[in-house]
């Protein structure tokens, strides 16, 4: 696991933005007060689904509808909205393209210098998605412990990605997830931290990123959510296409599924959300149930078998007892003989 102090990068990159200049010349420099932030506890829920190309948006996981989940905090506009990953697209427009640098620092991008890249950048820039995560939901403010866990599962799409922070004072590049490296890789993130890096795509198409979150709550419940974060990179990419169900095959990413487990005294809807997890899909209780249900035919086969044979026998015995009365009814000829000579 990466632990890793974003706020101190962050904090030195904006102090002096050093070797990501060379990576996005065209950035607007921010401040510290870019990533202050103070998100509402009352934060309404937005519905429906939408494509967001430009502004600021979080992933983060939340505790604000009553279970733990990741969503986006959408800060595009006015008023801010939680909203659910499979009804987000973000669109990363052709005004994200920059060059690799011809510079060693990069290399851990595994990409030629000079090729062409489309990047959410770690800085704002005007017209291009600013995506980052944040710990700062009121609700996992007060019931987590420690920090979060934020690993990335597995990725789907036409190319590779790659996230990174740049640090200042030309300190190099620190990477945290990476499709080059064998996935799933984790970064361990503080309590109320918002944090934005580089997010660098090789090839334009639709990427689906499988994310989980993981945390002890203060109770001591362990706390799981996955989901899929939708990105259309490219201009000629329709981020419509990336709406609905994924595709369930090699790698592709999970459906998206929440659990608080490990404590008797979790809320009910929490709890409720746990046993469904547990009890989907579990391969020992399947087994047991298929067990029984073929003892209990054979039970009933054997029964089944053992009535016939006695019914049989019974319809035996009366059949040998009505035969039995009729031959004691009738007359033997030996007895009309000596009645007719009489």
């Amino acid at each position: 696991m990466k632990a890793i102090n974003t706020r101190r990068l962050i904090r030195s990159g904006l102090a002096s933005l050093g070797i990501l200049l060379l990576l996005a010349p065209h950035a607007a420099a921010a401040t510290d007060d870019d990533l202050d932030q103070l998100i509402d506890p009352n934060q309404a829920q937005g519905t429906g689904q939408v494509v967001l190309d430009a502004g600021h948006v979080d992933m983060g996981p939340t505790l604000n509808t009553g279970e733990w989940r990741l969503q986006i905090h959408d800060d595009t506009s006015e008023p801010r909205y939680w909203r659910n990953l499979e009804d987000v697209v973000l669109k990363v427009s052709d005004q994200s393209i920059l060059e690799v640098p011809d510079n060693p620092s990069f290399s851990f991008l595994g990409i030629t210098p000079g090729k062409q890249v489309w990047v959410i950048p770690q800085v704002e820039r005007n017209g291009v998605i600013w995506a980052g995560w944040n710990t700062q939901e009121p609700g996992v403010l007060s019931s987590v412990s420690g920090g979060v866990t934020l690993r990335m599962l597995d990725v789907e799409g036409p190319g590779d990605v790659t996230v990174y922070l740049q640090g200042g004072n030309f300190s190099e590049p620190k990477p945290l997830w990476t499709t080059r490296e064998q996935l799933p890789q984790d970064v361990w993130i503080e309590l109320n931290t918002h944090t934005h890096a580089n997010w660098v795509f090789d090839a334009p198409g639709v990427y689906f990123i499988n994310f989980e979150a993981s945390a002890t709550l203060t109770d001591g419940t362990q706390a799981v959510s996955t989901d899929v974060l939708r990105i259309a990179v490219g201009n000629d990419t329709d981020p419509q296409t990336a709406f609905g169900p994924v595709e369930q095959t090699g790698t592709s990413p999970q459906p998206s599924a929440s659990s608080v487990e490990g404590n008797a005294e979790q809320p009910d809807q929490t709890r409720n959300a746990s046993n469904d997890a547990t009890t989907q899909n579990n391969p020992l209780t399947e087994s047991i149930i298929w067990i029984v249900a073929g003892v209990v035919v054979v039970v009933l086969i054997i029964s089944g078998t053992l009535i016939s044979l006695s019914n049989r026998k019974v319809n035996q015995a009366a059949l040998e007892r009505a035969l039995a009365a009729q031959d004691s009814a009738v007359p033997s000829k030996a007895t009309e003989e000596r009645k007719s000579e009489s």
